[in-house]
């Protein structure tokens, strides 16, 4: 028996100071300065408890104190991460991971504590293991393609340049939303070339256009150089959607919405909807990456999370263009429960 089962089976009141803290320390690093009442509102926990385990926690020198509220020291930000670690072994989180990876035929499945839908920092811890996971597998030379959506622009907001200068072209998988300027692809393409020390290119087009128009729009030199490049893409980062949250965001009216759930739309990439089994039940026409071409991008990296995404995130793997899936828990879990039925 290893020692968290120990730990679990003997005292288990352990575990959950060690979560509660993990949970301070975590809240306090993405929204420091914070003071005691905000802390305490943000992880609905009486205001005592947080004066308490603030105190403790400062004592230990993990913590600085001032009029602004609290931060983090070094101490307190390596410590973070070593319970990060702790964090999974405890939530048998790489089991998880293999078991994912198993099932749906997957090179690698990352999962970060946590449910997105419940907790907004979840999405943060998302998008860092995201940007750990780019920084590790692009090598000089890669073209990196990317979509847009909330996820991907937290991607690109933690992408601080680390100082290492990589050789690498970051373009737009898309044409526009004609949504929030910070979750468009081009701008996502821009920071994430920032972080990585490379370049990127920008890709001027709308994102639905009408099938008839595309031809016309792809004579136009810098747009069809651009599309050329991601379809030659080694790596395609993309986020996932539900069918019903991405049809609102690309302006379909309500009856069109309705039609997508009656034909069974669970989840959406890269201006395809997807049913349970990963069939396409629709698709937006674009000046892009298409279906056809995700066979020939070696590695397609899909980013999403919270239960309420199960579905999608199931539906687009199940497509079988998706090489690695970056989720948090409470997608994973509810992934495993449906495969389970």
């Amino acid at each position: 028996m290893d020692f968290i089962n120990v730990l679990h089976q003997i005292a288990p009141e352990v575990i959950s100071i060690i979560e509660q803290r993990y949970a301070i320390l975590r809240a306090v690093y993405y929204k420091a300065p914070i003071g005691r009442r905000a802390l305490a509102h943000k992880l609905e926990l009486p205001e005592r408890t947080i004066r308490n385990e603030l105190e403790f926690l400062a004592d230990s020198g993990f913590l600085v104190k001032s009029s602004a509220g609290m931060q983090l020291n070094q101490a307190g930000e390596q410590i973070l991460v070593e319970l990060s670690d702790y964090i999974r072994t405890i939530r048998g989180l790489s089991e998880l991971e293999q078991e994912l990876a198993n099932r749906l035929n997957l090179a690698d499945v990352i999962i970060v504590p946590g449910d997105s839908d419940q907790d907004v920092l979840v999405k943060k811890d998302l998008a860092k293991a995201a940007a750990r996971y780019l920084r590790r597998c692009l090598q000089d030379g890669d073209v990196l393609a990317v979509t847009g959506g909330t996820t991907l622009a937290q991607v690109a907001s933690c992408f601080a340049s680390d100082g290492t200068r990589r050789d690498v072209v970051v373009v737009p998988a898309r044409g526009g939303l004609g949504e929030d300027v910070e979750l468009q692809a081009n701008t996502i393409a821009a920071k994430l070339a920032q972080g990585l020390g490379g370049c990127y290119r920008l890709l001027h087009a709308p994102d639905n256009v009408e099938p008839h128009f595309i031809d016309a729009i792809l004579q136009e030199p810098s747009i069809r150089e651009v599309v050329s490049l991601g379809r030659r893409a080694q790596v395609l980062l993309h986020g996932i959607g539900t069918a019903e949250e991405m049809a609102k965001r690309r302006g379909l009216d309500e009856e069109h919405v309705m039609q997508l759930i009656a034909n069974g739309a669970v989840g959406e990439a890269f201006g395809y909807y997807f049913n349970a089994q990963g069939e396409v039940v629709y698709s937006t026409a674009s000046v892009g990456i298409r279906m056809e071409d995700l066979a020939k991008i070696p590695l397609v990296v899909g980013v999403g999370g919270g239960k309420s995404k199960a579905w999608a995130v199931l539906s687009v793997i199940r497509l079988g263009f998706c090489h690695v899936c970056i989720t948090d828990e409470g997608a994973a879990r509810k992934v495993i429960q449906i495969l389970k039925k």
